[in-house]
């Protein structure tokens, strides 16, 4: 088993995909003066996620109605199975580090989402591999990433039921400043000899309750560009698909053909941004260090017992790559969706933080050491 591993990581280690990656991560350690153009960032992300829905709603179409059933089930695993694993990531993290507990609850958060990114680099490495998954899968991936953004909100509304102040900071931490809210000027009688007097007090206004989730919110986790982006094409590569060859055969070339060149560019961002945000965790001390290496193989672990449970207790049968995808979308972190929902809901936590953790760890270690590691693994499981 590990001369299996170990000839599968030596054989992904040396991909262009990841050779694009490494060369990404070495530019700002040898003080390369490059910088990524973000407009064609924008524009890779676009097409990487429609790209991703398009294939798989072409898939999609050719599914047997029969099979619906188990397919939802799965999905429906797959969501629970994010949450539970955000609200562990904030356990962990409470007993592992000593980061303010507002940062506990942000990086939760995107560890119980998912990585496009990393999705799309596992759908690379697979499709290299000949490794098959089944085509709904693009479809838990719009699936599981909302968790993560729920958890998030739950556990900062909880914090601010305790008393969060402007900054982040809970009641017993340092620099604790009390809650949060804007003066006003409140009136004593007094009664004298003279006939009374009044005094003017500056008293703290009590800070308004907000709805946990309020429309904006809502749009924000729901109907953010990057679901949209999934789910649209997702929707597209269906109905295109239900049409047959004659219209779906005229754009394979740019949404299946250009896919591989699209995700070596992207690798190449991914790389830089990665290599940059390490220098943030400085500050976070060794237990997040740690968390973010450690995490994704606990969390992907548990992604395939899960999903080898579901199998056997529902009959409903599972490719290899779905193992492997499923273990990717448990153990990866976000940098898209919750980081936006974080910007929108929860100012007072550090943006830097969680995005040092889920890029500058999760997803280098996922995309050089992970994914290899859940094949041999999904690889185990069909030999049982």
């Amino acid at each position: 088993m590990l001369l299996e591993f170990w000839q599968n990581f030596t054989h992904n280690l040396f991909k262009p995909l990841l050779l694009f990656f490494y060369l990404g991560f070495l530019m700002p350690i040898l003080k390369v003066p490059f910088e990524f153009p973000a407009a064609i960032y924008h524009g890779l992300t676009m097409y990487l996620l429609l790209a991703i829905g398009w294939h798989g709603g072409e898939e999609l179409a050719g599914v047997d109605m029969s099979s619906l059933g188990g397919i939802l089930g799965f999905m429906l695993t797959g969501f629970v199975l994010n949450f539970v694993i955000g609200a562990l990531a904030y356990f962990i993290l409470k007993h592992t580090t000593k980061m303010r507990a507002v940062d506990r609850a942000t990086v939760a958060g995107y560890y119980g989402s998912d990585s496009a990114g990393t999705f799309a680099t596992c759908v690379g490495v697979l499709a290299t591999a000949g490794v098959v998954f089944d085509s709904y899968m693009p479809v838990m991936l719009a699936i599981m990433e909302i968790p993560g953004c729920l958890v998030a909100l739950l556990l900062v509304a909880r914090l601010r039921r305790r008393g969060m102040d402007s900054v982040g900071l809970l009641p017993g931490e340092i620099g604790y400043t009390g809650t949060a809210g804007s003066v006003v000027r409140a009136a004593h009688h007094s009664d004298t000899d003279s006939g009374g007097s009044v005094t003017l007090e500056d008293l703290p206004e009590s800070p308004r309750k907000e709805s946990l989730l309020s429309g904006a919110m809502l749009r924000e986790v729901f109907l953010n560009p990057g679901l949209c982006l999934l789910m649209g094409g997702i929707a597209i590569g269906f109905i295109s698909g239900l049409q047959g060859q004659k219209v779906t055969a005229v754009d394979d070339p740019v949404f299946l053909t250009a896919f591989q060149g699209a995700l070596c560019l992207f690798l190449l961002e991914m790389g830089i941004t990665a290599s940059r945000k390490l220098k943030d965790l400085k500050a976070a001390g060794r237990g997040l260090i740690l968390f973010g290496v450690l995490a994704p193989n606990l969390f992907a672990t548990i992604g395939i017992a899960v999903a080898r449970l579901y199998s056997q207790l529902t009959g409903f049968p599972l490719e290899t790559g779905t193992y492997v995808l499923f273990a990717v979308l448990c153990g990866a972190a976000s940098y898209i969706a919750v980081p936006a929902i974080q910007r929108l809901a929860i100012p007072e936590a550090s943006p830097s933080l969680p995005l040092a953790a889920s890029l500058g760890l999760t997803f280098s270690y996922n995309v050089t050491i992970g994914i290899p590691l859940y094949i041999e693994l999904a690889h185990m499981l069909a030999r049982v």
